[in-house]
């Protein structure tokens, strides 16, 4: 993955669950375009839906993939449900709550909850649900092959496994 949109794995229980949190922060380039200020308006510095679905998506990826302990290709097929019901702005932190609800040799299934974290008061909302389908890729597509360099779990990928104690799984 060249771009991150977890920081950290905060929680795993193996064939089952995941959790990551990832720390919005004004530093991050992708802010600076959504929204800058205009004539009439101060900017508004947002966290576009989209990323924060791509945070789910590699929550739960990292996920599936650990099931088989990444000797298989997992990539995102579709998004079932994705609900998002609040702006995420920098200085919040997002919390992926990714659970499997099915997985066999085409792909998976899972199932996943976004909160926000109030730092006042240190409790976390609900924000959104996100559900995705996730393909085998070298079961789906017989007879192709696909060089090592384009899966995406990289090198940061397997940092963030490490950093969570998951380090078993990266060999």
């Amino acid at each position: 993955m060249r771009w991150m949109w977890i920081d950290a794995v905060t929680e795993y229980e193996p064939d089952k669950r995941l959790v990551a949190v990832k720390n919005v922060s004004l530093a991050e380039e992708h802010l600076h375009d959504h929204f800058p200020a205009t004539e009439t308006h101060a900017a508004l510095p947002l966290m576009p839906n989209s990323l924060i679905i791509e945070g789910m998506a590699q929550t739960a990826g990292i996920l599936v993939g650990s099931v088989n302990r990444f000797r298989e290709k997992v990539v995102l097929a579709k998004i079932t449900r994705a609900t998002i019901d609040a702006d995420v702005v920098p200085g919040k932190t997002i919390r992926y709550d990714a659970h499997l609800d099915r997985i066999d040799e085409a792909g998976a299934a899972t199932a996943g909850t976004v909160e926000m974290l109030d730092h006042a008061t240190g409790a976390w909302s609900r924000i959104g649900a996100v559900d995705l389908v996730f393909s085998h890729i070298d079961n789906n597509m017989a007879g192709l092959e696909f060089p090592e360099h384009n899966f995406v779990f990289s090198d940061n990928f397997r940092t963030i496994l490490r950093s969570a104690g998951m380090d078993s799984l990266c060999d």
